[in-house]
């Protein structure tokens, strides 16, 4: 019976993202989370004695010129290596990017596997195999399980590898490979990595993507960490979860329908806010707020986001105990329309009510607008185009949303200017 940890997507000393520098953020904290998440995962491999610790790519993150991020992790190391705890490392593709993974010589006890070929590295102690292969570049295309040798008779036989599996989204389709190829190789586990959310791509045998030690941003929700694996004397494996981030990430989502007062709306959402922290057992949090419904509260909210944004972030650094961040709200409510007054518009505010209902309900017809609003597009700045925050105009579900936004607004204002007619 032997224990080991799983981990992978280190990225030590990744920069923050999209975090609005403004008074009371965690700036500081998220500059060096990373780093206080993978002494964390240190400090855990010491407490549980594991026999070994796996990780499965990108401990670094990117080309770094800075080798204070090799020397940390040396520092690192050199306690595991104190306290008899070998690692095993394939270099995933943000380490074959980077100059400090080609030129820093590891310490003993820190194995890296070859880029060339895989490679099997015994441990008779455990009567366990470790194959694995790093990256040779930053985009590997192929499927490296091809070359993944036979699992060793009599070994408890683990493959390490940096992949996409059959590609999830938000990440590279780097080193492919199917459930089917991890089970026909014959191994007893696969410590995968590149993917950041945690998932169990299969039972037997095991074979689990841990998701990365610290999320970074509002994608990488949720609480990080990595996978204890227990191996009894049978050969069987059992993984338990284990966080290890300093800092959480969460999405909030209130319903605001019938709201009237934007202080309202922000009370609501920061005794929401107040429960997340109960539920995350107190570890700062950070979290991105989407407001829905129809209220009454929209015009004042969306006249003055900015304002309403600093009044919740003022709210939840008091409440909070200055350990609950907002980095934005995203204002996804729309104006009361007053169904009395739509249902009695004749003429052509009936027909325009009736062709957006029919525009939202219709694929084709949102794709076709989406074409439209391509020239827009061209002329904007780039940045509006790119990323969670950009303008997708290939995506019928955002805009059939960004329409069910706009459409409330332009009734209202048509509906104003007939009345003052």
């Amino acid at each position: 019976m032997f224990k080991f940890l799983h981990a992978a997507d280190i990225h030590l000393d990744s920069p923050l993202q999209k975090l609005n520098h403004y008074e009371g953020a965690p700036v500081e904290e998220l500059r060096h989370a990373t780093r206080r998440a993978f002494e964390n995962m240190v400090e855990l491999a010491m407490l549980e004695d594991v026999a070994f610790v796996l990780i499965a790519g990108d401990l670094y993150d990117g080309d770094w010129k800075d080798y204070n991020t090799g020397l940390y992790f040396i520092s690192q190391m050199s306690r595991l290596r104190e306290a008899d705890i070998p690692v095993y490392i394939v270099a995933g593709n943000h380490d074959a990017a980077s100059k400090i993974t080609k030129t820093l010589r590891l310490p003993d006890g820190v194995t890296l596997f070859a880029t060339e070929r895989p490679e099997t590295f015994r441990r008779d102690k455990d009567g366990v195999a470790i194959h694995g292969q790093s990256f040779s570049t930053p985009a590997v295309k192929k499927n490296l399980t091809t070359n993944y040798p036979s699992p060793l008779p009599g070994y408890f036989n683990i493959g390490v590898l940096h992949t996409c599996a059959t590609g999830r989204e938000g990440h590279e389709p780097y080193a492919p490979c199917t459930t089917a190829d991890l089970q026909s190789k014959g191994y007893d586990y696969w410590a995968l990595g590149h993917v950041h959310q945690r998932e169990v791509l299969l039972d037997d045998p095991l074979s689990i993507f841990p998701g990365n030690v610290q999320g970074r941003h509002v994608r990488e929700t949720g609480p990080k960490g990595c996978m204890r694996v227990m191996v009894d004397n049978h050969g069987h494996a059992a993984a338990e979860f284990k966080p290890l981030d300093v800092i959480r990430w969460f999405r909030l989502e209130v319903d605001a329908s019938g709201i009237e007062k934007p202080y309202e709306v922000i009370d609501m959402i920061n005794v929401q806010l107040e429960g997340f922290l109960e539920q995350n057992e107190g570890l700062p949090l950070i979290a991105r707020v989407e407001v829905n419904g129809a209220c009454a509260a929209h015009d004042e909210l969306a006249a003055d986001l900015e304002r309403w944004t600093n009044e919740l972030r003022s709210a939840s650094l008091y409440s909070g105990s200055e350990m609950i961040w907002v980095e934005k709200i995203k204002l996804r409510s729309t104006p009361p329309l007053e169904m009395q007054s739509v249902d009695s518009a004749g003429g052509p505010l009936a027909e325009l009510i009736h062709h957006l209902n029919e525009v939202r309900s219709d694929p084709d017809q949102l794709m076709n607008l989406g074409g439209v609003l391509e020239e827009l597009r061209k002329k904007l700045p780039k940045e509006l185009g790119q990323g969670d925050e950009g303008l997708l105009l290939d995506d019928p579900k955002w805009l059939a949303q960004i329409l069910g936004q706009v459409s409330p607004m332009l009734i209202r204002r048509l509906m104003g200017k007939r009345g003052n007619q």
